[in-house]
């Protein structure tokens, strides 16, 4: 079983002011869609496979972590010195940090792995016997 929080195209500030999508379209997506990613959770039976789309990312800067069940992946997209000596006339990649996580209730504490290749972030999470987690209580 897993559950997370579905990607949205725009921030919370940008959603306060324009709460209607089909009205304003994709307005604001060049200035908000680029301190977030986009993740699919796939059950594959005996694992969990997530895949985080971060293009122009390196592997020093995503940090996978499980803590109790939830599986979180953080970016922090530096530019180098050599990026912002350019002299840019319109730029919509930058600097950003951004984390986004899943809780998967019977995901593995070892096991793990992952992968980056062509700008997708691949994590495999094996899953374990639920039956480890429950504890049966004898009523007196």
């Amino acid at each position: 079983m897993a559950s997370m929080i579905p990607y949205d195209r725009y921030n919370r500030l940008a959603r306060s002011f324009f709460p209607f999508d089909d009205v304003f379209g994709d307005v604001l997506a060049p200035v908000t869609n680029q301190a977030d990613f986009k993740m699919d959770v796939e059950d594959a039976g005996d694992k969990y496979v997530v895949t985080a789309h971060v293009p122009g990312v390196k592997r020093d800067q995503i940090d996978v972590e499980l803590n109790e069940g939830r599986l979180s992946v953080s970016v922090d997209k530096k530019d180098s010195d050599e990026e912002k000596a350019k002299n840019y006339l319109q730029r919509e990649t930058g600097e950003y940090s951004c984390t986004r996580g899943v809780f998967l209730k019977d995901a593995a504490t070892t096991g793990l792995s992952a992968k980056l290749a062509d700008g997708i972030l691949t994590v495999n999470v094996p899953k374990q016997d639920e039956k480890a987690n429950v504890t049966k209580v004898s009523i007196d």
